[in-house]
């Protein structure tokens, strides 16, 4: 999580909320290694719609032109 907030730039509080929701929901699968927890999507499904946010959001941050 300490990896992801920083990369984020966002609270380690937020972040583990963030991704307990996730879990709760049962998009992500969680596996430890050591003290370590490791989140990955649930399946191609969730995959797929997380690479789609993340493009949306690279649209909104770009200024590029929205695809209706």
């Amino acid at each position: 999580m300490s990896s992801l907030a920083q990369a984020i730039g966002a609270a380690r509080p937020s972040v583990s909320q963030h991704l307990a929701k996730l879990r709760l929901a049962g998009l992500v699968n969680t596996r430890r290694e050591g003290r370590r927890v490791l989140y990955r999507a649930r399946d191609s499904h969730v995959r797929a719609v997380i690479a789609e946010v993340l493009f949306h959001a690279d649209h909104e941050i770009s200024g590029l032109p929205r695809h209706d």
